[in-house]
């Protein structure tokens, strides 16, 4: 490979990079109030007293279900996640009660930990003879993976290293009980996390080790004899026996190299192609690096919603069949969608590409962040792309996960918008934002993008090292961003003479004051399905730029199914919406059937169409007015196929 093939692109820590426009506006929403909302659940739900050993246990809150285990196994997750997001938002935001909180709950951790470094709630104080028998279904490596994230998160927003020793003693213990060695286990878990989290704390810590035990975690996983049949017959347990009767549920059938179809538990599937991913990074491992793109392309090409949705199933959380997306009874759970970001912006630690940036950029304005109210008080679970106004943000869940994931996404979206190599420094997103962004020899730049997107495609960087320096700077343009423009100090570069893999890559020696003028045009377009998506047929969906759009009852009335595209909608009006905060919503021609059915169910012809006009809004926005229907997909009776 080449050099440039060989670079090593890594997010920039959170505290790095100061947010404003709408990632801040939703930053500042989990400041106000999503963090302690979080935590405030948490102690309602019981999870504090799970793990205060000055209190007695409390046994099983969550009574045990058909797969042998309770959610109330996951409540370390759920913690971990939440001081991760409270982490982020003390950087933005310091706030000392809040603080003090996550400091008692770590407190309460180190006390609870064994003196060998173990550390689980429910296999401490609920089930203490019970640890590491159960590694398929019983998520103890996956409630270590989210501690580890909380740990580092939380070292690098307060500087505090007590939440990260105690997790670098728990994967220090992890070394010894895993591995190939006389009296380990050759085991990973069933629901994959701790080996993206495991990376992340080599990378805080700079121990090789854990980057270590992430590969041979992800190595193992799948190899024969396998390891959660050998496992349920140690236990005394039917290796046959269980709810998903197969090991395509956790990815766990093959090995991970030899896998080329995305099956099984979504949340699962885009955790361990995320550590994949990573551990391709650090270790250039082009054998991994291959396996995800025939993954990358199985699911983008045949499984993902436009949304950038993912598992339309409720019965595995997950996959199903190829092109089978069902609008109204999606199940695309927040997760999913979260860890889809995850994952892509893995994808491009070996060097930018947007094949990897479009889609993180989709999931994360529409199948992620409709995940989070615009208060940051309630969450969707769920993610459908069509609703006959039952479906409606929660408070809480009997399995929290979404609330926190969102929340430490967008917490720390920073991270996600910039990467850098030794001497190149990739944009992916874009946003209103200040970067500070160390490179090779010690050159340090500050690097800010003053814009309004995704409301307008203009976009300022003001380009400040610390002295002269030659490095890379490469903008993503998105495959959208038909008759995109880019100026250097003012004076016009062709893009197409510069553009690597969708990315504009300016190199050059940049002097403090230098400037970049990056005009997206945001233009709104049609997308029509695959004809094998039998739910979209007939129909079309709106997008302006990275956003998906949408019809709600709020602006439309009833009926929405009656509505019609009947033109191209580059021509739309816009307009902006106070009530979200400023969102620009297309007003665009469409037609309508006519209220003329009287009561007949049935009739030999068809309704009249009147012209009308329907505003769309942002689907992220959606369910934050009045409740109603919502649809995504638009009957297009008078479209052209493919205009």
């Amino acid at each position: 490979m080449s050099d440039r093939e060989n670079r090593q692109f890594r997010p920039l820590p959170v505290p790095n990079v100061e947010l404003a426009g709408l990632f801040g506006a939703r930053q500042d929403a989990i400041c106000n109030s999503t963090a302690a909302t979080l935590l405030d659940r948490c102690v309602e739900a019981g999870m504090i007293k799970a793990i205060d050993v000055d209190q007695p246990s409390p046994g099983i809150v969550i009574p045990l279900q058909t797969w042998s285990g309770s959610t109330q196994m996951f409540w370390d997750s759920d913690l971990g996640k939440s001081i991760e997001t409270i982490a982020y938002s003390l950087y933005r935001r310091p706030n000392a009660e809040l603080e003090a909180r996550a400091d008692a709950i770590i407190d309460m951790y180190e006390k609870m930990q064994d003196k060998d470094g173990y550390l689980n709630a429910w296999f401490q104080r609920v089930q203490p003879g019970r640890r590491w028998t159960n590694l398929r279904d019983h998520h103890e490596l996956y409630c270590a993976g989210h501690l580890i994230e909380a740990a580092v998160a939380y070292y690098q927003a307060t500087g505090k290293r007590k939440l990260l020793d105690i997790m670098s003693r728990f994967a220090d213990y992890m070394i010894t009980v895993f591995g190939h060695g006389e009296g380990q286990l050759r085991g990973y878990c069933g629901h994959e996390e701790v080996e993206l989290a495991l990376v992340k704390l080599a990378r805080v810590t700079g121990e090789k080790k854990y980057l270590d035990l992430a590969k041979y975690l992800i190595d193992e996983r799948g190899q024969e004899p396998h390891f959660f049949t050998d496992e349920a017959l140690r236990d005394g347990r039917d290796p046959k026996n269980f709810v998903q009767k197969t090991y395509e549920y956790s990815q766990s059938h093959l090995p991970v190299r030899d896998q080329t179809k995305v099956v099984g538990h979504a949340v699962r599937a885009m955790y361990l192609y995320s550590g994949m991913a990573d551990i391709a990074t650090e270790y250039n491992d082009d054998t991994l690096t291959s396996a995800l793109e025939t993954l990358w392309d199985d699911l983008t090409t045949k499984q993902m919603y436009v949304t950038g949705g993912i598992g339309p199933a409720a019965s595995n959380e997950g996959f199903t069949d190829y092109y089978d997306l069902p609008n109204e009874s999606a199940y695309a759970e927040t997760c999913a969608s979260v860890g889809l970001v995850f994952w892509a912006n893995r994808m491009l630690g070996r060097g930018p590409n947007r094949r990897y940036a479009d889609i993180m950029e989709v999931a994360l304005y529409n199948g992620a962040m409709a995940g989070l109210s615009q208060d940051g008080k309630t969450f969707f679970y769920e993610n459908p792309l069509e609703s006959a106004g039952k479906h409606h943000r929660w408070t809480w869940h009997h399995c929290p996960c979404c609330p926190p994931n969102i929340a430490r996404l967008l917490a720390s979206v920073g991270s996600y918008m910039y990467a850098a190599a030794d001497n190149e420094i990739a944009v992916h997103l874009y946003g209103e934002s200040k970067a500070r962004v160390p490179l090779a020899g010690g050159v340090t730049v500050q690097l800010s993008q003053t814009t309004r997107y995704p409301w307008d495609g203009a976009i300022r960087f003001d380009v400040n090292p610390d002295r002269a320096a030659e490095f890379a700077l490469s903008l993503r343009i998105p495959e959208w961003a038909e008759g995109a423009t880019l100026a250097v100090n003012d004076a016009p570069v062709d893009l197409a003479t510069i553009t690597v893999d969708g990315y504009a890559r300016i190199e050059r020696e940049w002097q403090a004051g230098d400037s970049i003028d990056l005009v997206l045009p945001l233009i709104p377009r049609t997308l029509f399905a695959n004809p094998k998506v039998r739910q979209d047929a007939g129909r079309a969906a709106l997008m302006r730029g990275p956003l998906v759009y949408c019809v709600e009852t709020t602006d439309n009335g009833q009926d929405l199914n009656g509505i019609s595209l009947s033109s191209n909608p580059a021509s739309a009006k816009t307009a902006e919406i106070a009530a979200l905060e400023g969102a620009v919503a297309l007003d665009v021609p469409v037609t309508r059937d006519a209220a003329d059915w009287g009561t007949d169910l049935y009739r030999t012809t068809p309704p009249k169409g009147t012209p009308s006009t329907a505003r769309f809004v942002p689907y992220h926005l959606w369910d934050n007015r009045e409740p109603g229907e919502m649809l995504v997909w638009l009957r297009a009776d008078q479209m052209r196929h493919g205009a």
